[in-house]
Formats: structure tokens, sequence, C-alpha cells
């Protein structure tokens, strides 16, 4: 089973909006929101929250592919989350997220006893691929007790 399959079967907002794992990689994952009217806004495109939760699970999704080695000892957790909203949207997004630190340097620090954090990208597109959004996900790996 694949973490788009996994998340999709398991996170109940994922479910709830038809969120399509395009890709999800340890350096990339790629979610696709479709054109829904049930989740439109007052200007005819996608609802901010939907948006936002959109992103948030692109980032999840990387984070998991990227540390899921590392769920015997840690659980990955988003401390703080900032969209910022672009361009209008309209018809269906996609959101890219990518890791802003390398995961060796995460895991050198969770090697270490500390507690990481680590910032996760995400631009959030519409067909024509213009960014109707930017979106930083800080995530941390909690050591578990």
């Amino acid at each position: 089973m694949s973490i788009g399959e996994m998340l999709a079967a398991t996170v109940p907002m994922v479910r709830t909006l038809n969120l399509e794992y395009l890709e999800t990689t340890p350096e990339k994952a790629v979610l696709a929101l479709p054109d829904q009217s049930e989740y439109r806004n007052h200007v005819g495109g996608p609802h901010a929250g939907a948006m936002f939760t959109l992103g948030e699970s692109a980032s999840g999704a990387v984070v998991l592919a990227a540390f899921g080695d590392q769920l015997s000892r840690a659980v990955p957790l988003p401390v703080k989350a900032e969209i910022a909203f672009k361009k209008v949207a309209l018809g269906p997004v996609t959101a890219t997220a990518t890791l802003d630190r390398p995961i060796a340097e995460v895991v050198a620090e969770l090697d270490a006893g500390t507690r990481p954090e680590f910032p996760v990208s995400v631009a959030i597109r519409r067909e024509d691929g213009a960014v109707t959004g930017e979106m930083t996900v800080v995530w941390t790996l909690r050591p578990n007790r």
C-alpha cells in the first residue's frame, strides 16, 4: 500500500474532500483537489479551508515519505502553518510540497536527542499552472516516550 493509499484510507478529511495523491516521494508530494461545487467559495473557487487542507495534507505526505522509517521512535506533528492566497483559484487545484531541509540533517538532530523542526513549502496551482497559494508548514519529530 502506498503512502497516498494509506492516508486516503485513514485520514477522514482526505476522503471528505476527495483528495487525490498524484505523487509521494521523500522529496516531493503532489495532491489534487477536484472541482466540487459543495466546497466552492463566494467567487466560485475552492474554499480557503479546502485549499489549506490540501496544502497541509501534501506537507504531511512528504513528511511521512521522508521520515516513515523513524516512526518507531518519533511521531511527526505539525507545529505551525502559514498560507498566502496569491490569485483566485478556479476549478481543480494541485498542491506540491517539498522539504526545505535535508532528511539526514533532521535525522541527525533526532539522533542527538533533540526535537527537530523543519519547514515544508507548498505551492498550490490551478490547471493553467498559475500559483494561487503558497504555504509553509513547520513540522517536528517528537520523540516517543
